[in-house]
């Protein structure tokens, strides 16, 4: 999915508006002066309306009579929106802030990929496994530098949710890619971390094997390393069992 920054002005101005309201600049049930946001951000209005729409479909911003365009409570928010996600991680927030969803989306992997990773090992094709061997070769991949390891990383989660054949699990990409991106850029732009190709290894083998019950402990061990991974970087201690 492209970022909004990239689509021009419009783009720019949504997420311009997104990061202000992520971070509490704009807090909750503020009342946004639009004529005063036009002149700052130097945009039409129509363009600012627009704009708005797009946070509006997201639940962060409504309008009413009488009261204007305000943010709505983070409680309305969807929080599991891709662009959601990657805005609060670009948002420039605290580092105990990033960690600390970090935590939450990996929660979030730890509940999903280990029931999703027992369906890829009993409905996987073969082109499945082309497609999860690709990944896993371009892991291993010494040369590529930093977005080279996250590009192969995010490529071999989506395939092992392809491989589950359930649309709506596929969908959950969204949700775990944010967050995997932003880990690994952490953890791949540091000397610190264990190589990431032999627990991936591990799961892919067991989904060529067939065997549910190894690809799901394959999978588990994979998130425990990744949560070894982020606690170096970060150097903090390892969260409660559970907190992938």
């Amino acid at each position: 999915m492209t970022p909004y920054a990239r689509r021009g002005v419009h783009g720019q101005t949504v997420e311009t508006l997104a990061r202000r309201v992520l971070s509490g600049e704009i807090p909750e049930g503020a009342t946004l002066d639009l004529v005063a946001l036009q002149s700052e951000l130097d945009v039409s209005l129509t363009a600012l309306r627009e704009s708005l729409k797009v946070l509006a479909a997201k639940g962060m911003v409504d309008a009413r009579q009488k009261r204007g365009t305000f943010v709505r409570a983070r409680a309305d928010w969807n929080l599991l929106d891709a662009d959601v996600l990657r805005w609060q991680f670009a948002g420039g927030t605290a580092a105990g802030a990033d960690l600390a969803l970090l935590r939450s989306l990996g929660e979030v992997r730890g509940i999903v990929e280990p029931a999703a990773v027992r369906l890829a090992a009993q409905r996987r094709t073969a082109g499945d496994l082309t497609a999860l061997e690709a990944a896993l070769t371009a892991m291993g991949e010494q040369d590529g530098g930093p977005e080279h390891a996250v590009a192969a990383d995010l490529a071999f989660h989506r395939a092992l949710l392809a491989a589950t054949h359930n649309e709506l699990l596929e969908r959950m990409e969204m949700v775990i890619e944010s967050g995997l991106a932003h880990r690994d850029e952490i953890v791949h732009s540091s000397p610190h971390g264990e190589d990431p190709v032999p627990s991936h290894r591990a799961v892919l083998d067991a989904v060529r094997d067939q065997d549910p019950d190894a690809a799901e402990a394959a999978m588990r061990a994979l998130l425990e390393q990744a949560v070894r991974d982020l606690d170096l970087v970060h150097g903090t201690d390892a969260p409660a069992e559970g907190a992938q």
